[in-house]
């Protein structure tokens, strides 16, 4: 075997440092780890990149090694093409370097379509430098280059545009990944934009794909976007109500029930608002308009309006309006329609004998209460009573949960305590029944919930009959007080004793003088 000469190591490492790999290498392994690290979506593409690399490392050695054996001048093709190679991995590393790690540092997300141009122009700049350097002509590849250019141009046109459109979709920043968007009948958000098309996910876990020239030639709504403003995008719930209900009235009714919800995805400010939208022979019909700050969930959010539109509606005892061609004439049996309601006081009064504040009434007085009830339901997270607000009712649970929480000035709340149906306790808002007294918690419904609310007008014509229930329930409430008092305070017997007294001198005065009774 023919002895290598000693120098050709030395000969081959200057080789190689003429074509600068060496100084490249770790420039090459540094991006590709920190983009790994900065943008874990994009580790397969980075080490393919770098296996690009030392591809073509392997190339540019072996030429080199091949041109010092021989001892040839010219450039081996190995050698060129493993240069070649080595710069398209570079720049290929380099562009994710800076669209995945650099850009978003500096909060800049440009579209992927960017990235993909720069990087081809880059390929195409170290392409013909690399074929400059071996003495290629370049002004024939150009000329042939012209020629094939003009005839793709024509067989590819609709391609062409598509990309065309694609590029101009972007740079302009029409449309963005996330978006969502409207076109036609079809509502979706953009997923992917690509070279030739934009993929649009729809709520029925549908892709749909768009020619990018198609969106180039025809309108379409970005939902939800306005300049200087958070994205929302303000959606309609539509109700009719009949004719004998005063538009200012069922309005009011509405909006003050919003105004205390607190809605998921329902945005603060604007707020929600009610208007009048057609008047007709026989209904007039109503729009709720809410601004939605998450796009994906407009039909549960309607949904969620519709639930406190008709629990409002109901509290108030405005009925929806049927449509005219729905309407029918029935010949009732009032014998019947008289035993329903018969049957409705009956589970009324069983209702109200499990009521704690009601236990000293007879049989005659709570029917005359149960006639007085007021059916009124609330959905989850409706705020039942507020802090501080003056209400003359009381409310007893029928079915469903509520908190009883303690609201700060710094917009905190604390949990008093949970009230549940069946319990001689599942009543509130008697102080302000009573006496009128402003509400001393809130009232927040943790589940729907249905109660029935009886007012102080009710409620008089049963007391202006028989004064002295005033110092029953008085009583009542006082021992009830005095007992919390005792589990907070740990009195004694004595001075539990004389806190119920005090305490019920003092409810039975202001029960008296609330409703104006003698004595």
């Amino acid at each position: 075997m023919e002895r290598i000469n000693p120098t050709f190591g030395t000969a081959l490492m200057e080789s190689l440092g003429g074509s600068g790999t060496w100084a490249l290498l770790p420039l090459a392994v540094l991006l590709a780890l920190w983009t790994i690290r900065a943008a874990p979506d994009q580790r397969d593409a980075t080490r393919s990149s770098l296996l690009l690399f030392a591809l073509g490392m392997l190339l540019l050695i072996g030429g080199s090694a091949s041109l010092l054996l021989s001892g040839d001048a010219p450039p081996g093709l190995a050698r060129q093409i493993g240069l070649l190679i080595e710069g398209l991995a570079l720049i290929r590393l380099t562009g994710s370097f800076l669209f995945h790690v650099v850009l978003p540092r500096l909060h800049f997300a440009p579209a992927s379509i960017l990235e993909d141009i720069l990087v081809i122009i880059g390929y195409i700049v170290w392409a013909i430098y690399r074929l400059s350097q071996t003495g290629v002509d370049l002004s024939s590849i150009v000329t042939t280059s012209a020629v094939i250019t003009a005839v793709l141009a024509l067989s590819l046109q609709e391609t062409l545009g598509n990309i065309l459109g694609g590029v101009a979709l972007q740079l302009d920043d029409s449309i963005r990944v996330g978006d969502w968007i409207q076109v036609g009948d079809l509502i979706g958000r953009v997923v992917d934009i690509r070279w030739r098309s934009i993929s649009i996910e729809t709520r029925n876990w549908e892709t749909v794909v768009f020619p990018n020239s198609m969106l180039t030639k025809r309108e379409f709504a970005i939902l939800g976007r306005r300049t200087g403003e958070p994205n929302q995008w303000r959606r309609w719930v539509w109700f009719s109500i009949g004719l004998d209900h005063s538009p200012r009235r069922v309005m009011r009714v509405i909006e003050e029930a919003l105004a205390r919800a607190n809605v998921p995805n329902v945005a603060q400010v604007p707020r929600p608002n009610c208007v009048t939208m057609d008047i007709n022979d026989s209904v007039i019909r109503y729009a709720v308009r809410y601004w939605l700050t998450d796009l994906h969930v407009d039909d549960p959010t309607d949904s969620a309006m519709r639930s406190r539109i008709f629990a409002a509606l109901k509290r108030a005892g405005i009925p929806l309006a049927y449509p005219a061609q729905n309407l029918h004439v029935i010949n009732e049996d009032e014998q019947k329609e008289e035993r329903q309601r018969l049957r409705t006081i009956d589970e009324r009064v069983q209702l109200l004998r499990g009521v704690l504040l009601f236990r000293s009434l007879d049989a005659e007085e709570l029917r005359k209460l149960a006639e007085q009830l007021h059916y009124t339901p609330f959905v989850a997270d409706d705020v039942v009573t507020r802090q501080g607000a003056i209400a003359h009712w009381l409310y007893i649970l029928v079915d469903g949960s509520v908190d009883v929480v303690l609201e700060s000035g710094e917009g905190h709340r604390r949990k008093l305590a949970r009230l549940e149906p069946g319990r001689d306790d599942s009543y509130f808002g008697e102080m302000g029944l009573l006496t009128g007294a402003a509400r001393s918690a809130s009232v927040v419904a943790v589940t729907d919930v249905e109660c029935y609310r009886l007012s102080r007008e009710g409620f008089e014509s049963v007391l202006r009959e028989r004064p002295a229930i005033a110092e029953e329930i008085s009583a009542i409430i006082a021992e009830r007080q005095a007992d919390l008092a005792i589990a907070h305070e740990q009195l004694n017997e004595a001075a539990h004793e004389a806190l119920t007294r005090n305490r019920e001198r003092e409810i039975l005065r202001s029960i008296r003088r609330f409703f104006r009774l003698e004595g």
